[in-house]
Order: C-alpha cells, then sequence, then structure tokens
C-alpha cells in the first residue's frame, strides 16, 4: 500500500517541528511559575562544613533555598544495577556532607526569576574543607589513592568477568602469535541540543503531582521517582512532549526532578528548572570512559584461538542508574563480536572517581568492545602480515555456524556475516585504494583506510512493549506506544506499520507518547528496541481493535460472516459494510483498548555490518579528512530506509566526534576543563565526509513479528574503529588514542618523517 512499511516515507513529525510548533519542556510556562536554579560544587572532593543561606533568602524574588537537611526524607537516586553489592555509593538529591565532583548538588533556589534565583545560588556561603582528590583512573588505581567513598574501603567496587579465564589464557600461550593491545577509550559528553529541564506541579485539591521533563520514557522515571518521594505512583503525572536528542542520557533520573516536585508542593506554585550548557557539561551521565588490555591469539593460519580482556570502567562519583551495567552486562558479553573464538574471557573493574557519573551513551558498551576487537583485529593482520580483509574472512562466523554461543552469554541467531563483507568491499571500491593512496601521496598527504565488522545487541531494556488504542468518532486511530522519541522518527514508522496492518491513510493514525496518564505501561525507548517491541505492540494493537471491530460488525450487520480489509467490515454473501469510521461512530470506545506485545524473555537482534573509512592525513598540519566513507549493514526488514539511513548518518557523526575530537578533560584536582563549547568539541558539517554511501543485506529478525533488528547505536559502533584504523593505517601502524587531535596526528607524522630521514 501506499507508504506502508518498507517505503522511504518522510517524517511525518518534521512538518510541525519545521514551523517552530515543537513543544519542548521550556517552551511550557505556567501562571505564577517559580523559576528553580541548582547551586553545585566547585570542588572536586571536600567537605561540607556549614552552610549559610541566610543572605540568600534576603534576595529580592527568593521564595525558598532548600539544603539537605530541608530534603532530608526522600530517598537518593537509585542504582539499579547493584553490581559492587554491600559497597554502595547513595546518591542524595542534595549533598549533606561531601561533594564528590565539581558539579555535585549542594542547594537548590527558587525565586520569581531565574536572575533572582542565580542570585540567590551566589548568595549562599558554603564553608568547604578540600579533599585529595582522584580525579581518573589511574589516580583512583594509585597505591595512595584517596577514596571517594572511605566507607567501602577502595576506589575499586566490583570485579565482574564472563567467559572461561582459565581456557582464554591455556589458549593464548600455545598461539602461534598472540596480539596485545593497551586501548584508551576517552571520556564523552552527550551535549543533545536540548538541554535539560523541568517542570514540577502540585494539585492541592487532589495531591497529585506532574512533572513534565524530556525523557526516553515516562513510566520508569515515574516510579523511580515516586519511590524517592516516597509516595505512591498513581499519585505523579510524568509528561514528555517533544525531545531534542537523548542518546541514552535523558532516560534517566536527575537531581532536578524530584527537586522540582518538592518546590512546587512545598509552595503551593509550579516550578520550573532548565539546565544550561554548563549543567549539562558537568552533570548530564557521561559516556565511554575506560581503558583494557587486550590480548587475541592465532594459529598459524591467522585463525583466532583466544581472546582476553581486562578493562578498568571509570564510573564517576556515584554508581549511576545502570552505569555498573554498561561495561559489563550491556556491552561486555559482547566482546569478541561476531568472530570464530574457541576461548574467550572477559574480565572488568567497577572504578570510581571524583568525576561525573558515567552511564548508558549511544551504545552503550557495544561500540565499546567493538573498538576493542576491530583494534585488535586490524593489529593483529599488520603484525601476521595479512589483509584487514583476509584475516575478517578467515575468522566471521558463517551462516552454518549459527546460532552460535559466543561464550560470554550470548547466542548469535541469523546473519550472513562474510555476505555482508564481501558486499561491502566492492561497495568501497577496495580494490581502488592504491590509486587513491597513490594520488594523495603526490599531493604529499597521507592515505590510510580502515575497517570494522561490528555486531550490536538490539531490543533491551524490557522484553515487554504496550499499545493502547482509540478510534475516534471521525474515524482517527490513536495510538499511545510506551517508548519515547528523541528525534529517531517514531511518528513516522509506527503510523507506516499501524497504517498498513489496518488498511487506512497514514493521515488517519495519530501516535502519543509520553504521559503516564494516557500510557502507564512501557519500557521506554534505550538499546534500538522501538520498533521490534514497540512495533510489535503497534501491530497487536491493530490486529485487535480489527478483531473487536468484527464482532460490533456482526451485530450490526447481522452476519455471522464478517471480514476486514482496507478500513472496511464486510458482511459475507451480500453488499453489506460498514467502515471503520462509520463503525466507531456507532459505538463510542467499543474499538478502543490495550495491548501488551511480549517476547516471554530477553530476545535480542543482533544488528551487524562492515563499515569502511578512508582518510585524508595533512602531515604539515595534523589536520584529517574522512574522505570516502561506506557501509552495508544488517538490519533485518526496513520499516522506512530514510529513517534508517538518517540514524546511521547521526550515529557516524557522533563516532567520527569521539574519534576527532570529543574529550571531557578533568584537572588532576577535579576541575571540568572541557566545561564548555569553548573547549570541548563536536563535528561539524565540514567534520563529515561529503557522502556517506550506505547499503544493506538484511537476514530479518526471528525475534519480532516485523522482522527487523535495531539500527539507531549501529552508525557509531561501525564509526570508531573505522576511523581509527583509517588514522593508524595512514600512519603506518602508529598506535594513536581517541581522540586523534590535530597535535597528536602532527606528532605521529613528524616522528615518521624523522624515521625515513634518519635512515
Amino acid at each position: 500500500m501506499k507508504f506502508g512499511a518498507g517505503q522511504s516515507v518522510k517524517r511525518v513529525e518534521d512538518a510541525r517541528l519545521l514551523k517552530g510548533e515543537g513543544r519542548y519542556t521550556d517552551d511550557i510556562q505556567r501562571p505564577g511559575q517559580l523559576y528553580g536554579i541548582t547551586l553545585r560544587s566547585p570542588y572536586g572532593h571536600a567537605e561540607i562544613r556549614g552552610i549559610d543561606t541566610a543572605a540568600a533568602l534576603a534576595v529580592p524574588g527568593v521564595v525558598a533555598v532548600y539544603t539537605h537537611d530541608d530534603i532530608a526524607a526522600y530517598g537518593p537516586i537509585p542504582c539499579l544495577v547493584p553490581l559492587s553489592g554491600p559497597k554502595v555509593t547513595p546518591r542524595t538529591l542534595l549533598v549533606k556532607d561531601r561533594v564528590r565532583f565539581v558539579g555535585d548538588s549542594v542547594a537548590f533556589v527558587v525565586a520569581e526569576s531565574r536572575e533572582a534565583a542565580r542570585a540567590g545560588t551566589e548568595a549562599i556561603e558554603v564553608d568547604y574543607a578540600d579533599l585529595p582528590v582522584a580525579a581518573s583512573i589511574e589516580a583512583a588505581l594509585a597505591p595512595d589513592a584517596p577514596l571517594v567513598w572511605p566507607e567501602c574501603g577502595s576506589n575499586t567496587l566490583f570485579d565482574w568477568q564472563a567467559g572461561d579465564a582459565g581456557a582464554a589464557k591455556a589458549a593464548l600461550e600455545g598461539s602461534a602469535h598472540v596480539t596485545r593491545l593497551r586501548i584508551i577509550q576517552n571520556r564523552v559528553a552527550p551535549t543533545s541540543m536540548e538541554n535539560r529541564a523541568a517542570l514540577g506541579e502540585f494539585d492541592a485539591e487532589t495531591g497529585a503531582l506532574t512533572l513534565t521533563t524530556g525523557s526516553q520514557g515516562v513510566v520508569m522515571m515515574r516510579g523511580i521517582i515516586a519511590t524517592i518521594l516516597g509516595i505512591d505512583a498513581g499519585g505523579l503525572r510524568i509528561m514528555t512532549h517533544d525531545v531534542g536528542g537523548g542518546f541514552g542520557m535523558k532516560s534517566f533520573v536527575y537531581n532536578e526532578y524530584p527537586l522540582v516536585l518538592h518546590a512546587a508542593r512545598a509552595l503551593g506554585r509550579p516550578v520550573k528548572w532548565t539546565g544550561e550548557r554548563g549543567d549539562a557539561f558537568q552533570t548530564d551521565t557521561h559516556g565511554r570512559a575506560m581503558a583494557s588490555e587486550a590480548a587475541l591469539g592465532f594459529d598459524a593460519e591467522g585463525r583466532i584461538t583466544a581472546l582476553a580482556v581486562e578493562t578498568w570502567s571509570d564510573l564517576g562519583a556515584y554508581q549511576a542508574q545502570y552505569g555498573p551495567a554498561i561495561q559489563t552486562m550491556a556491552g561486555g558479553t559482547i566482546m569478541g563480536g561476531v568472530y570464530r573464538i574457541p576461548a574467550i574471557h572477559n574480565l572488568v573493574h567497577g572504578v570510581v572517581t571524583n568525576t561525573a557519573p558515567v552511564d548508558a551513551y549511544r551504545g552503550a558498551g557495544r561500540p565499546e568492545s567493538a573498538y576493542v576487537m576491530e583494534r585488535l583485529v586490524e593489529a593483529a593482520a599488520r603484525e601476521l602480515g595479512l589483509g584487514v580483509d583476509e584475516i575478517r574472512r578467515r575468522n566471521l562466523l558463517t551462516p552454518a555456524e549459527l546460532p552460535h554461543a559466543n561464550g560470554l552469554g550470548l547466542t548469535f541467531d541469523i546473519g550472513n556475516f562474510p555476505a555482508v563483507l564481501e558486499k561491502a568491499l566492492e561497495q568501497a571500491d577496495w580494490t581502488g585504494f592504491a590509486a587513491r593512496k597513490a594520488e594523495a601521496a603526490a599531493r604529499g598527504q597521507r592515505y590510510g583506510r580502515g575497517m570494522a565488522y561490528y555486531v550490536e545487541i538490539a531490543g533491551g531494556g524490557g522484553s515487554d512493549e504496550f499499545a493502547d488504542v482509540r478510534v475516534g468518532a471521525n474515524g482517527m486511530v490513536e495510538v499511545a506506544v510506551g517508548t519515547q522519541s528523541n528525534g529517531q522518527g517514531h511518528e513516522t514508522a509506527y503510523a507506516q506499520v499501524t497504517a498498513e496492518r489496518l488498511g487506512i491513510p497514514m493521515e488517519q493514525i495519530r501516535i502519543v507518547q509520553g504521559d503516564t496518564v494516557r500510557l502507564d505501561q512501557g519500557n521506554g525507548t534505550g538499546g534500538s528496541r522501538s520498533m521490534a517491541l514497540g512495533g510489535g505492540a503497534c501491530l497487536l494493537a491493530a490486529d485487535a481493535l480489527v478483531a473487536r471491530g468484527i464482532e460490533l460488525a456482526k451485530a450490526d450487520l447481522g452476519a455471522d460472516d464478517v471480514s476486514y480489509a482496507d478500513g472496511v467490515f464486510k458482511a459475507g454473501g451480500s453488499n453489506l459494510s460498514l467502515s471503520l469510521t462509520e463503525l466507531a461512530a456507532r459505538h463510542p470506545g467499543g474499538l478502543d483498548g490495550r495491548s501488551k506485545y511480549t517476547t516471554g524473555k530477553p530476545a535480542p537482534t543482533f544488528p551487524n555490518g562492515c563499515h569502511i573509512a578512508e582518510i585524508e592525513l595533512d602531515p604539515e598540519t595534523g589536520r584529517v579528512k574522512v574522505a570516502r566513507y561506506s557501509l552495508v549493514d544488517d538490519f533485518g526488514n526496513l520499516v522506512n530506509p530514510m529513517l534508517v539511513q538518517g540514524q546511521i548518518h547521526g550515529g557516524v557523526a557522533q563516532g567520527l566526534g569521539q574519534v576527532l575530537l570529543e574529550d571531557v578533560v578533568y584537572s588532576d584536582d577535579g576541575q571540568l576543563i572541557t566545561g564548555s563549547f569553548m573547549d570541548y568539541g563536536v563535528p561539524r558539517a565540514d567534520d563529515m565526509p561529503a557522502a556517506i554511501v550506505f547499503d544493506t543485506l538484511g537476514t530479518p529478525s526471528p525475534t519480532n513479528p516485523l522482522g527487523v533488528k535495531g539500527c539507531g547505536e549501529a552508525g557509531t559502533i561501525g564509526a570508531m574503529p573505522s576511523i581509527m584504523n583509517a588514522i593508524v593505517n595512514a600512519l603506518d601502524g602508529t598506535q594513536i588514542e581517541m581522540p586523534a587531535t590535530p597535535e597528536k596526528l602532527w606528532r605521529a607524522a613528524r616522528a615518521l618523517q624523522l624515521a625515513v630521514a634518519a635512515e
């Protein structure tokens, strides 16, 4: 049908957004609204000996000043994956007696205006006693390191492992060749276009609280905040309207969300907090931040014998909502990719530092694991004298070997990895590389290419999803879905699959998300789960609507045999019929209902693909240009190829940004050096390749009715190692760590020139 699943339909939400009709949290204004500002710690580590708020309360316009003593009855922001056992790092809404990173929340000032609230924070007097700081993994692991949490006894809170350590060690010892690398993955800041914001409201008559905030799912957030405040979740409504980017960071509960609710209830007026970019750099959960020692063994024919990886994962000052799970259960189980690895072991240490908490960032552990593996594979190819394509041919799992248990707890179900590789080589004009390299050399440029074969675990965050359908008297079908769009195009994709199932125009479908009153069930958006689970819920909801309609139509048409197609219910053996609109008008609410799609148990999909990058490096300046970029991905069936391609482009941009530009830097005393866009680099249009050549070779997933595999994180996962491998190739194998800044690359290129001159 027109605009059905599988077609590149333009996003229906774009007309609204491009005309400035989007509705973001800070757009909302309420009568009598107050404004909140958080006072943040300027120290990386310090005791609070006292707080004097008298001067702040005297500032004109200031209505209230809250410190820990005022909200001590509330619970901490929880870590939902407490791998550290009894070693807990409770994060109270406002710090009581010790700040642990620059940006830690000390007080919350509410005033008639933002300006007055800001003046109030500046008038608060805090007596800090500076403490020693551990602002990096190395500093936290030093023998005399200051303890971020003295009560834990160590800065290493947990040791997680998967696989067989003994088998991996023995296999490495018996290998004909072992490639070893130490790999650092830089800390990055999500830097979403829309800063976080929150609006709290209190209804004195009902006692109900309402929070409006940009999120990646309102239902789980409601449960967490209700627990913090000690109230029944039924008394809390959470709404999310348009969201300007999330990338994992907006999945989480932050201090300001319960605080605006507390203030609204205490003061009887709406209270809004809107973060500035400085707040975002200091307190939005960071990503990556890890160091790994990795070893990859081979036999005499260049086939992998073993993989052993040991990683130190920086958790920041507090174990964040999902922080401990990112390099362990989320990303740690995918280490090794879709290669044939007889013996494997992955060990992860969780380390606290005096820095901002680290949690899920686009890919949530999977880019990190792919980066380690693909850096190893290309380094091994150089050491073994094999082509980077050939080493992968010898080691990629074949379709005949699937399903395959990877030794870390995952079973890859379906795919054709060698075919994807070969198609990617053809698309990238693999054989034409030598000519391009020679042409660049003639211009005095270094030219390199890199490859990455990645696999992703998609569809996490719960095995259930919900869709609630209502049909108006005008025939409009409203579908409320338990996920949340952050710019991915859910309004379009869900409308496509629902319209196709019902056989009606897309214009007759309205997708609703982000209101716990409209739909109080759902597991939100994250882990590239939305189409597999949310799309499945839409299909079930459409089928259930038709089934209800058939029963109603039987009575109305006086027929025992009623069929449905293209928006019309027809009685068998006659010309009698009722349109969906007519039936809805006859039975207000009669077609409405809620459907739950469930896989029954975790049923991840495994998107995978091959990314190939070619870069040009100017040895005089160290500047890198991504000259060519192409990829072939297996995303199963594509609901909307245009949306998928857009997701890939965005993911590649974020991967490129981490490789070339982005780096959150703290000084030794815990000061955030990169606290603004003056100091923190993000990719611009001229950093991107002129074109990203995109193609797919899909094997439909057997885990969901649409046969889809998640695509939201794939671009980032493939971009990081492919671009870095291309840089290393251009530098004749010189290992570089992210970000590959012009200074680093100039120095590396200069060293190679001097080495040649000395020969």
